[in-house]
């Protein structure tokens, strides 16, 4: 039996927005004999670590590093629920690993649906300066032991694709060491993983699998541990076109979790296969979400141009799944990118109280026939 085919999406959690209470509430109620609390955010949320597995091989993972990045908190919570249909998968994957997840690492910025905590600080860019409770925690569970392997989940814009047509609906990267990007040992053990969740992955979704960009930053948290001799493996969830609320990519970003945590237990840290990775092909920055062609505009010398729009995803008030509100991101030759919808306005009535859409706002223009 493959994991993909006892795939079950928690049904406590159908939203793409996860309220910090809510998680809490359901992992004190359903996993109190695995969880423990390992610190405090900024606002004096509680983060959790759930512990589960028996195996020698130790895993760290995170998810909500960054807050409006929920996929990866559903995916663990997806793979709790799937394996406990089935029984000796469940058995067979955690007698070889112990996994130790960290959930919601930022609950402030996930309360608020942010990138940021509540102190304003990025913890994907903290790992020196340590401004930020958050990350001191996540770095003081990986000094409590030996991890051989660590995941770091994220998700992306909507904006990569993987040939310039297909989404980006997972990337991964095996992060770089240093500034030559020195394809070291540890590098390969995480790209032996990559190759194997790939050669799994690559007929359920073709063309839909990105390999992420291995520039080395200093002060990120994926590279700093790579360098400090901690094997790190980056996620980052992507877009399935029409699927917004990423119900699609949430199922698949489980999957490659399981088969991730299945080759890691069946490697053991070994590098057979590395040069698979180097099959993914490289993320390309190529689309808006909206790009309106042909925009004849209300002024008094012709002017035709494309409007390219992005949404901006944005918790409002009252509300328990996230807003999507359209914003102009460029106005002009558009022809270098494309859009996941394309309008052509060819004869088309621009409507706004304005002559030009203007940059970075919300769109408030209309077109009609």
């Amino acid at each position: 039996m493959n994991f993909e085919q006892i795939y079950s999406q928690n049904p406590d959690f159908s939203n793409r927005y996860i309220s910090p209470e809510k998680l809490f509430s359901y992992l004190q109620n359903n996993l109190s004999d695995y969880i423990q609390e390992i610190g405090r955010s900024y606002l004096d949320k509680p983060i959790y670590q759930l512990s589960v597995g028996t195996g020698n091989i130790n895993v760290l993972a995170w998810s909500q590093m960054h807050g409006n990045e929920s996929n990866a908190t559903h995916a663990m919570l997806d793979l709790l629920v799937s394996l406990d249909k089935a029984p000796e998968m469940k058995k067979d994957l955690f007698s070889k690993i112990k996994l130790d997840f960290i959930f919601m690492l930022n609950p402030d910025g996930s309360e608020r649906w942010t990138r940021l905590n509540a102190a304003d600080i990025d913890l994907n860019r903290d790992f020196h300066n340590e401004a930020s409770k958050e990350i001191k925690f996540l770095k003081k569970a990986v000094a409590s032991k030996k991890y051989d392997y660590a995941l770091n989940l994220h998700e992306q814009r909507t904006i990569f694709t993987t040939d310039g047509i297909h989404p980006a609906t997972l990337s991964f990267l095996a992060p770089s060491e240093n500034v030559e990007r020195t394809v070291t040992e540890n590098r390969k053990k995480c790209m032996a993983v990559i190759g194997s969740v790939y050669n799994h992955l690559k007929e359920m979704i073709p063309h839909q699998i990105g390999r992420y960009s291995d520039e080395f930053y200093p002060t990120s948290t994926g590279d700093n541990f790579i360098k400090a001799g901690m094997p790190t493996i980056l996620f980052e969830g992507g877009h399935f076109v029409d699927d917004y609320t990423r119900t699609g990519t949430r199922k698949y970003y489980t999957i490659a979790l399981y088969y991730a945590l299945k080759a890691i237990s069946e490697l053991n840290s070994n590098s057979t296969g590395w040069e698979n990775y180097l099959e993914i092909p490289e993320n390309k920055e190529t689309h808006y979400d909206i790009i309106y062609r042909n925009v004849k505009l209300n002024t008094e010398h012709e002017c035709i141009l494309d409007i390219a729009v992005q949404f901006r995803e944005i918790k409002e008030e009252g509300k328990s799944e996230i807003s999507f509100i359209p914003f102009v991101m460029e106005a002009g030759d558009v022809k270098q990118r494309k859009g996941w919808l394309e309008i052509d306005c060819t004869g088309k009535k621009f409507i706004s109280a304005t002559k030009y859409p203007k940059l970075d706002a919300v769109v408030d223009f209309k077109i009609e026939d």
